[in-house]
């Protein structure tokens, strides 16, 4: 029995490819058939966002990407496509633009717990799908206690920002691998492939590390 294959994801709640990458991904590993271990690493796409950001995300793009609000919408309307494609029902006129800074910590708490991979999904699907605010300690302490967390421990430690030097860490080892853009997949600490790229190429480059090691 080989051991298994570890693959570090640097990833933002509020990114729309980070979630199709995550399908594709996940549809890559089953195509492979070994072992993967995987975990999230936080990196935010724009730190600088208010919690409670007043307007849509065609409203916050077109301002961030000084872009008219015909093409914003021509864009979100392909990313949307694109996600349905992989099973995903974005909708976008729902989403709570926000700073992620807390969704991240709260990763890092349910890590700690042996649960990041379930906490991961259930935000995701929260802001991309159900329209649910992800910037709050109060609404993901609620998100934590539907996956099974002890809801006051969630609020105690986002409160006491328990795992913020983790965050920072995390953006730390981005900076260090020349991460510009997320998500971007590191595989056995060696390979790194950049954006959601098909599951073909995922089940790819796991089957030659598996090659690589059993050499």
């Amino acid at each position: 029995m080989s051991d298994p294959i570890k693959v570090d994801i640097w990833s933002d709640v509020q990114c729309p490819w980070c979630y199709i990458g995550k399908r594709k991904f996940e549809a890559g590993a089953e195509q492979f058939g070994g072992e993967v271990e995987i975990e999230y690493h936080s990196f935010e796409l724009s730190p600088d966002t208010p919690v409670d950001f007043e307007g849509s995300t065609a409203d916050y793009l077109s301002k961030r990407k000084g872009m008219p609000l015909e093409q914003v919408n021509g864009m979100l309307a392909n990313v949307t496509n694109i996600a349905k494609s992989v099973g995903l029902d974005y909708d976008f006129d729902s989403v709570k633009q926000t700073n992620t800074i807390k969704a991240h910590e709260l990763l890092h708490y349910a890590k700690a717990q042996g649960r990041q991979l379930e906490m991961k999904e259930r935000l995701l699907k929260a802001y991309f799908e159900e329209g649910e605010h992800v910037g709050r300690i109060e609404d993901l302490a609620d998100l934590a206690a539907e996956v099974g967390f002890d809801r006051a421990d969630v609020v105690r430690s986002l409160t006491e920002e328990e795992f913020l030097s983790a965050v920072k860490a995390d953006q730390a080892q981005a900076m260090e691998y020349g991460i510009q853009g997320v998500p971007f997949f590191v595989i056995d600490g060696k390979y790194g492939i950049s954006g959601a790229q098909e599951a073909a190429t995922f089940a790819q480059a796991l089957q030659q590390v598996r090659d690589e090691k059993q050499a």
